[in-house]
């Protein structure tokens, strides 16, 4: 959807007629496919536009959401997307690009050099990256600057402490961990601004696909913490980019 400013100065130039914009408008606040409601008017609500979570859709649906977006905003961002997905939307779309780590699916104008503020992404192991990766690019796309701390899990507390200024100077912290989920308990006492910790299904039998991790999480002792889903790298970026426009509008 086009910004809502960019119509209402349209009209103030005489470029366009009140009809015409209340035209436009009447077409908020999402389109109906039959089987999607596309909310072409959640990025003049929430700042963002709607991103697409690609797990489940049929292939006829997932081109056909991803087609009708970029059409719309001439940029889309899908998650939780499979190669044969990005394969689909690739011979539809070819400006799409696919990461297999993050299994982030996106489509962008022209790259973004003026990245705001500051957001950093953690994890505890390398087995953490997938989520973390999710959550950086989700970051990114939305605009933010995005610098990457991988493997400080507790076990090797020197390493954490070694990006220690480096953590304290971010606007907000990111702490992907799974097995036992101490990451961001340790962060949150370190830093003055908020973490958000994301728990990963990541360990052996007793961690319950991260539900060991997400308890250890919500039960934290350190004050500034919250806690998003198991493997929701997603919610993580986009909270952290609420968080980031909001320091840097101050």
């Amino acid at each position: 959807m086009k910004d809502a400013r960019e119509i209402l100065e349209k009209v103030k130039n005489g470029d366009m007629t009140v009809e015409e914009a209340e035209k436009y408008f009447k077409s908020a606040p999402f389109v109906d496919l039959g089987y999607a409601k596309l909310d072409y008017h959640r990025k003049v609500r929430t700042g963002f536009p709607e991103v697409v979570f690609c797990e489940g859709k049929s292939d006829e649906h997932i081109v056909s959401i991803f087609v009708k977006l970029y059409e719309e905003d001439g940029r889309v961002l899908g998650t939780r997307a499979t190669q044969h997905q990005y394969e689909l939307i690739k011979a539809s779309l070819p400006k799409a690009e696919y990461d297999i780590v993050s299994r982030i699916m996106k489509i962008e104008q022209e790259p973004q050099s003026d990245k705001i503020g500051d957001i950093a992404v953690c994890c505890g192991g390398t087995a953490d990256i997938p989520v973390a990766e999710e959550a950086a690019t989700v970051a990114e796309y939305f605009g933010n600057y995005v610098r990457k701390i991988y493997d400080i899990g507790i076990s090797g507390l020197h390493r954490l402490l070694s990006h220690v200024e480096d953590l304290q100077s971010a606007n907000c912290i990111i702490a992907v961990a799974g097995m036992e989920g101490a990451l961001p308990s340790v962060l949150g006492g370190l830093v003055s601004v908020p973490v958000i910790a994301v728990p990963t299904s990541v360990g052996y039998g007793a961690s319950f696909q991260g539900v060991s991790a997400l308890l250890t999480m919500i039960n934290s002792c350190a004050n500034g913490i919250s806690v998003v889903n198991i493997d929701n790298g997603f919610g993580a970026g986009y909270i952290a980019s609420q968080i980031n426009r909001l320091a840097e509008r101050k």
